[in-house]
């Protein structure tokens, strides 16, 4: 179960984080609406990939996702970006990717 979560948080990641940065890309970097449409496809590829996650609860999910874009939005502007995270960064990151393990995999009584 924790192993299908962890790969459905990665392909939301990848679809949000990438959905915005085709947007930007189309808008702010003047690549066209190509660019943006492919991004609004991706983005709503997004919104379905939550929807498999195990857990029932939305909120739970959102929440803990939240984590996962803040450090998945770092790698990604390390890869794709070249930019360069400082320690507040990476200390960040590493406090929300915390939060994400405590959300959704913390011991339940249920």
């Amino acid at each position: 179960m924790i192993g299908r979560s962890l790969v459905l948080f990665a392909l939301a990641a990848l679809a949000e984080i990438g959905g915005a940065w085709l947007i930007w890309q189309g808008s702010r970097e003047h690549r066209g609406l190509l660019w943006i449409a492919g991004g609004v496809v991706a983005l709503g590829i997004y919104g379905f990939v939550a929807t498999f996650q195990p857990d029932p609860n939305f909120g739970r999910i959102l929440a803990a996702y939240g984590g996962v874009f803040v450090a998945g939005s770092l790698l990604w502007g390390v890869v794709v970006d070249k930019f360069r995270p400082d320690r507040f960064d990476l200390i960040g990151a590493a406090i929300c990717v915390l939060g994400v393990v405590v959300i959704m995999y913390a011991p339940r009584g249920h």
